[in-house]
């Protein structure tokens, strides 16, 4: 009898073990799947992106009271020189990271994960007692405000430029009054790129302009990273012209007029459809960028863009006025985040 209890007693001190165990796995599994995150995540970049990250944040707060989600919008480079610092966690962008960018993040050792979350279209903006113009062509923009327009103050002293680059947009006899985004701001660059960059590649072939001026616009204009303050511009002169955001531009209604563009096809207005199927021709994707590290280390983040990239989350791009991504590049996107792929998938420039 003795012998058969010395046995048995491991035996049972054994099984009791297993058992405590596999009580305290499956009590431990629950608790980490209700656990509430706790935590700080703080967003830098683009005035652009900005509504979409702090419509997400708020929602997302609802659920998630112990997290505090900081969301700035200095512009689209500043936050990338911040990001690249390593002084945030995620930053927003109304355009593909540079080449310049990308490599003071690799000297800093941040590893980004860069997400495709809308499109947007830039608006070209007069004010609505501008009854003379309803279109203009790029080289109607690029004799406005690109880099050969400085001291022009007035639009029909564009005319003859323009006329040269091919336009036949009659261009009034009116004060130019130029508030638009400067260089510090995600809009600026996009719109450099999209609507003066082929013609001033071929200013810089015909020996008109430098390569660095062909990467800038005229410096002589009231320039803000801020599309609120650009919107009070074009608000505030009769005869205004600027751009910003299509969302910026929808939210400010009657108080500003959208130009149709025409590059090269004919003018067409911008609106949800023609932007997401890139028949207006100052289309461009928005994106965050996330810090690898610091979604790995802290899980408020992870929680954060897990939200951001929900059924839920995603809906703000649409309710703040954005257009939504179709399903396949979106699923890029999921594939990105899930996979915690780094680098750029856009390409830098």
């Amino acid at each position: 009898m003795r012998r058969s209890l010395a046995l048995l007693l491991p035996l049972l001190l054994l099984a009791a073990a297993c058992g405590d165990g596999e009580d305290s796995g499956s009590a431990g599994g629950s608790d980490s799947g209700d656990e509430a995150v706790s935590g700080e995540v703080n967003i830098t970049g683009s005035s652009t992106v900005e509504p979409i990250s702090t419509s997400v944040a708020e929602l997302f707060q609802e659920d998630n009271g112990d997290v505090t989600v900081n969301v700035d919008g200095p512009g689209t480079g500043d936050g990338f020189q911040l990001f690249c610092n390593g002084e945030a966690d995620i930053t927003d962008a109304s355009r593909p990271i540079e080449e310049e960018e990308a490599t003071a993040c690799q000297q800093s050792g941040v590893e980004y994960i860069e997400l495709k979350v809308a499109f947007d279209g830039i608006s070209v903006l007069t004010n609505p007692a501008n009854e003379d113009v309803s279109c203009l062509m790029f080289a109607d923009l690029y004799a406005l405000v690109g880099p050969e327009s400085e001291g022009v103050d007035n639009w029909s002293d564009a005319a003859a430029l323009a006329g040269e680059l091919g336009s036949t947009t009659d261009l009034p006899d009116a004060g130019l009054d130029i508030t638009a985004p400067g260089e510090e701001s995600g809009t600026y660059d996009s719109f450099i790129e999209l609507a003066l960059g082929d013609i001033a590649e071929e200013r810089v072939a015909a020996g008109a302009i430098t390569e660095d001026q062909a990467e800038t616009t005229r410096p002589d204009y009231q320039a803000s990273g801020d599309d609120n303050v650009i919107i009070e511009g074009i608000e505030g002169s009769d005869t205004s012209l600027g751009w910003v955001g299509f969302a910026f531009a929808e939210e400010a209604g009657d108080q500003v007029k959208e130009l149709e563009v025409d590059g090269g096809d004919g003018c067409v207005a911008p609106s949800a459809d023609t932007i997401s199927d890139g028949s207006y021709p100052l289309s461009r994707p928005l994106f965050v960028y996330v810090n690898k590290a610091k979604a790995e280390s802290n899980a408020a983040i992870a929680a954060y863009v897990d939200f951001y990239l929900s059924d839920e989350g995603i809906s703000s791009v649409e309710e703040v006025g954005y257009v939504a991504l179709p399903d396949d590049q979106f699923s890029e996107t999921t594939t990105a985040w899930e996979d915690r792929t780094t680098g750029t998938r856009e390409g830098t420039e």
